[in-house]
């Protein structure tokens, strides 16, 4: 189960913000065209919750930059509400110039976005949506191939990510999710969206459930159209992770590293035939001993991008929406993605 249920406002859209082209400016696409992404079923392609912050900024390049290198349209989204207004007899429904000054706002942020994508050769879509945060972007995660948020925001979509947003959109999803942190660089100039091929890996987080295999195979994919390595990682618990009493029962004062040893091969065993499926991606493999959350953050500095999947029956997965994905959403050193396990 989640961390925290979401309770969508009832969802409204406004018209979507069009941008005419121009020498300056791309043509965006508008929100009701039909399937724009090359997956018919996935129209918003590359789906972006952002509010102005400095992180959803950051996010929004890392948007960009990855609906460029999948040949993908790019959907900037920023939600509004307006409070009801409680008296001590009744709540009444606020006035229609509240919500205009709250959907105003919302299209000058969506002015700002305008302008970061000033120089994005791609095509996207500017579109402001009324309701709750995590309500919007779940609902509009099923025309989506991945959604991308900031770590931390203003309020709105990003105020409360590692609250409650944070249980409900990798949890609800129904694509990838991905969260960029603070340590995200940005490009210079005008070719700043433009993708970058970098020699750190793709890492993945596995525990050998079938569950863990849908993050396995998109933490492939990711890999590939990054022309990097896919680093294959389990986790183990350490003899105080299982227990004084229980460790000092087992006979076998190396239980761990043969523990280790046999999850080793088997993890091995199970990538042989992605191996066989991709040639040409480089795929390595380790078995570490210790706190899953722990051990993650550490990896991911070191990684591009950090995969995990929501369920499995391991200490990387069975707690993802719990202390490993809080820890690791949290205390990341580079993006994390969140894969639900219909994703394949």
């Amino acid at each position: 189960m989640p961390d925290d249920d979401v309770t969508a406002q009832p969802a409204r859209t406004s018209p979507a913000e069009t941008t005419a082209p121009t020498d300056d400016a791309p043509a965006s696409v508008a929100s009701d065209a039909p399937g724009t992404s090359p997956d018919g079923d996935r129209p918003l392609g590359v789906l972006i919750g952002y509010d102005g912050s400095e992180q959803a900024v950051q996010a929004l390049h890392y948007a960009a930059r990855a609906a460029l290198r999948q040949d993908l349209p790019l959907t900037v989204v920023t939600a509004y509400t307006v409070p009801t207004m409680a008296y001590a007899e009744a709540a009444l429904t606020p006035v229609v110039p509240a919500e205009v000054a709250r959907l105003n706002a919302a299209r000058e942020v969506l002015d700002e976005a305008r302008e970061h994508l000033r120089d994005y050769s791609g095509a996207f879509d500017l579109r402001t949506e009324w309701g709750d945060a995590a309500g919007v972007l779940v609902k509009l995660s099923s025309q989506a191939a991945v959604a991308v948020v900031g770590a931390r925001g203003r309020g709105g979509f990003l105020g409360r990510l590692l609250g409650s947003v944070s249980a409900a959109l990798p949890a609800h999803a129904h694509c990838p999710t991905v969260v960029v942190h603070r340590g995200y660089e940005l490009g210079e100039g005008a070719h700043r969206f433009e993708p970058i091929e970098e020699d750190a890996p793709v890492t993945v987080g596995t525990d050998g459930s079938a569950r863990a295999e849908a993050a396995l195979d998109v933490a492939a994919q990711a890999a590939l159209s990054r022309s990097t390595s896919l680093r294959v990682l389990m986790v183990i618990p350490s003899l105080e992770d299982w227990g004084g009493s229980y460790a000092a029962w087992l006979p076998d004062p190396d239980v761990v590293e043969t523990h280790r040893s046999r999850a080793a091969t088997g993890l091995e065993r199970g990538l042989e035939q992605r191996r066989r499926e991709h040639p040409e991606l480089t795929i390595t493999s380790e078995v570490l001993v210790g706190d899953p959350v722990r051990l993650l953050i550490a990896e991911s500095a070191d990684a591009q991008l950090t995969v995990v999947g929501t369920r499995g029956h391991g200490r990387v997965t069975s707690t993802l929406l719990g202390s490993v994905s809080r820890g690791l959403l949290q205390h990341a050193e580079g993006p994390v993605m969140v894969v639900p396990s219909h994703a394949t």
